[in-house]
């Protein structure tokens, strides 16, 4: 599973990634994380507010940070 967190590194963006950590870990689940804080890579995801939840080349969220149980939902299908 390749997840990308998508944010300038704001305490939202933080919080998603750390989030997003806690529940990879409830599902006993490996994945790939990688921070993109590049404006311009940013917007090519077509998101209008950050943070952003990207799986698998696949934005699943964003402008909000959902909880750890919202993103084991999320990450679990």
């Amino acid at each position: 599973m390749d997840i990308k967190v998508l944010g300038p590194g704001c305490k939202n963006c933080v919080t998603l990634e750390a989030r997003t950590r806690e529940a990879l870990a409830a599902l006993g689940k490996d994945a790939t994380i990688e921070k993109v804080t590049d404006t311009v890579d940013i917007m090519g995801y077509g998101i209008m507010s950050t943070p952003g939840l990207v799986v698998d080349g696949k934005v699943v969220m964003s402008g909000r940070v959902p909880s750890v149980k919202q993103l084991t939902g999320l990450l679990g299908d």
